[in-house]
């Protein structure tokens, strides 16, 4: 499957400074386009400066950024998508997604995805869509914002937490699933299954981590400063792993969520 959202992308989250330049003046040399980053990171001015000295056309580009759960009132919305695009150096994002739905519907559904659709309308955003939400909403927004409108759904997959049954889901909808914590923030680098598969392919486990993630047609956006490990990274795009090795992975899912902080939703299991 070929997805709309370039594949693999760059993650910055907890990223500033050399290590952000060094992450994404790499990633760029290495041919990758796609940048993922959001208001929170308080990295989206670095981000724009980067991208604005690479030299590459803003229509190579892809660019996603994420509303915070506090900017999601009526009055606050649109004006933080400008100051975002003001801090990105440019007059689109290719993907605005809402970063969390808004804690006990502090903010109503109807009036945040109301004002994320509003936002593509008026040309700030190519494509838009959401972030950590549980099948319950994603229904929900789904009927706020109409069939087809969502592009994405980003959550956390890796294979200690499989996350399938968001991700069938999203698939059956017709929605995209973006996969953020591939690798479990090191954590796939411990595991004896991934080292077996990956010593099969003399490949690396991220390189694994990712083909298993494509074979299930799950956009990945890991995070690395390093070079060498960049471009490990584009090689798990070429990688293909047996039923067999995509049937042991599945086994090590032990539903270990990383990203679950005191405002989520409550999961779906």
């Amino acid at each position: 499957m070929t997805t709309a959202i370039p594949n693999p992308g760059l993650g910055t989250f907890r990223l500033k400074g050399d290590d952000l330049k060094s992450a994404v003046t790499e990633a760029l040399d290495l041919g990758y386009r796609h940048i993922d980053t959001a208001q929170i990171y308080e990295n989206e001015g670095e981000i724009g400066d980067l991208l604005s000295a690479s030299g590459i056309d803003r229509s190579e580009l892809f660019i996603t950024t994420k509303v915070w759960y506090e900017n999601l009132a009526r009055d606050k919305f649109i004006p933080c998508v400008r100051e975002s695009l003001t801090k990105l150096r440019t007059n689109y994002v290719d993907l605005l997604l809402i970063h969390w739905p808004s804690p006990d519907e502090e903010v109503p559904m109807q009036e945040y995805i109301a004002k994320l659709v509003e936002a593509k309308k008026q040309g700030l955003a190519r494509e838009i869509g959401i972030s950590n939400f549980t099948i319950e909403q994603i229904r929900r927004a789904i009927g706020i914002a109409g069939k087809g409108e969502i592009l994405t759904n980003q959550v956390e997959v890796h294979p200690f937490l499989q996350n399938d049954a968001v991700v069938e889901f999203c698939q059956r909808n017709g929605i995209e699933v973006t996969g953020f914590m591939p690798l479990a923030v090191g954590k796939v680098l411990e595991d004896e299954t991934l080292h077996r598969i990956a010593e099969s392919h003399n490949a690396r486990i991220p390189e694994v981590v990712l083909a298993w993630l494509r074979q299930r047609d799950i956009v990945a956006i890991p995070s690395s400063t390093k070079r060498a490990h960049l471009a490990s990274n584009l090689k798990g795009m070429e990688l293909v792993l047996s039923d067999k090795e995509l049937s042991e992975i599945a086994t090590l899912d032990s539903n270990h969520r990383i990203a679950d902080p005191d405002f989520a939703p409550t999961w779906d299991q």
